[in-house]
């Protein structure tokens, strides 16, 4: 099956009131055992039990379940009860979860559970395996919880655009503009929802009604902060809302950090417009740094606070600079697709004059007319040359002769 086709049996159909009706099985686009490296139901379920387990970008668990598999790891664990206090406190809360129950819940409210393997999964969150560990936060996510029409992009048609919070009126517009042109241009904005950048990044993509994906730090069926209600509620509508957290699942900063790798994981490259130089925003940048792909950066004003992070990893060389959509794709695009023409004042009358002319032209004065003589030794030119070049001018609307002396013509003056 395409992504295109997945895409839209993940729509569904328009209901009676035109909108599409989400279709998708919280099972996943693959929920049967078997073949085509379609995922087993058992180890879907064994992920769910898991995913509510472990906390979100747990380094030990990830590595546990990419080299094991989440059945082998659940039933080991629940074959440890009473080896110990502490494996028994494992075992009793692994037992304690419905996982099937959960996807019931899940199904019921629009919320969709995808685990590597599934068509949906992006290729790009498997390259965390390899990107070690940050703030002891790291590796594949057991699955995610996903909410919306649209499935979670191909990362290559993807883009990360992250911030300050505390964003400044400059800020906010350029990633508003920046957004509605990537988006506009197909690429899916991924952000974290959050208040200044994020919100404004969200907002330019759905301006164009491109695609946009909310990660959150909390689960998909709760919303934070509560200022973006309206923002996520209409993400999760139109666009994609995506959490490694637990259904119910509270924000914490533990989520957050291991939020920032899933960002930088699922786009092909990451825009930093304003960062402070201790900010969450350059988290982001660092995990993208760490999977190899482009880091960039919109300069601010050199005074703005806000803009001391970014600045800090452009002159590092860090991360390039960008300071509109078309750069952006430039860089994100395959070698010789989407160049960015040199960006250049469009020529001038005076540019069309010879070197010659423009520096006879240069000596002639502006107020009291002189002679060719005069404007010879002034250019450090040869009278005859002056002469020709003079007469050239003249036609040209440049200069005016005043007997057998020149001036500047009042209708040119000096710039052209």
């Amino acid at each position: 099956m395409s992504r295109h086709r997945t895409a839209a049996a993940h729509r569904g159909t328009p209901g009676p009131d035109g909108r599409r009706e989400g279709r998708v099985s919280a099972l996943g686009a693959q929920g049967a055992v078997g073949a085509g490296g379609a995922v087993g139901e058992d180890e879907r379920l064994a992920r769910v039990a898991l995913n509510r387990l472990a906390e979100p970008g747990d380094v030990r668990m990830n590595r546990l379940v990419r080299d094991l598999g989440a059945r082998a790891v659940r039933d080991h664990l629940l074959e440890e009860r009473g080896l110990s206090s502490l494996h028994d406190d494992v075992a009793t809360r692994l037992a304690a979860v419905d996982p099937t129950r959960e996807l019931e819940v899940a199904e019921r409210a629009g919320i969709r559970f995808v685990v590597p393997g599934d068509e949906e999964w992006p290729d790009g969150l498997d390259a965390l395996a390899g990107a070690g560990v940050v703030n002891e936060r790291g590796g594949v996510p057991i699955g995610l919880w996903v909410r919306g029409p649209l499935p979670l992009p191909a990362t290559p048609r993807a883009v990360a655009m992250v911030g300050s919070r505390s964003a400044t009126t400059y800020g906010t517009r350029v990633a508003s503009e920046m957004a509605a042109q990537l988006a506009e241009a197909g690429l899916s904005v991924v952000s974290g929802a959050a208040l200044g950048i994020d919100q404004a990044s969200h907002r330019g993509a759905l301006a164009v009604d491109g695609p946009t994906v909310a990660v959150l730090a909390c689960g998909v069926d709760r919303i934070y902060p509560a200022a973006n209600r309206a923002l996520v509620e209409h993400v999760r509508d139109v666009g994609t809302v995506v959490s490694e957290a637990p259904l119910g699942g509270a924000p914490m900063r533990v989520r957050f950090l291991a939020r920032n790798r899933l960002i930088a994981a699922l786009t092909g490259g990451t825009v930093v417009v304003e960062a402070a130089l201790r900010s969450g925003a350059l988290s982001s940048a660092a995990w993208a740094e760490r999977l190899g792909r482009p880091v960039m950066g919109v300069p601010g004003p050199v005074t703005s606070a806000q803009s001391q992070g970014v600045h800090e990893r452009l002159r590092t060389g860090a991360a390039m600079v960008v300071t509109g959509g078309d750069d952006v794709r430039e860089l994100l695009s395959a070698a010789g697709e989407n160049l960015v023409e040199d960006r250049r004042e469009p020529p001038g009358p005076r540019d069309r004059l010879t070197v010659r002319q423009r520096q006879v032209l240069d000596a002639v004065p502006v107020g009291r007319a002189r002679r060719a003589t005069h404007v010879a030794a002034t250019a450090g030119v040869g009278l005859r040359e002056v002469q020709t070049a003079l007469f050239s001018l003249e036609a040209r609307g440049w200069v005016h002769q005043e007997g057998d002396a020149w001036r500047v013509s009042r209708r040119s003056g000096r710039g052209g």
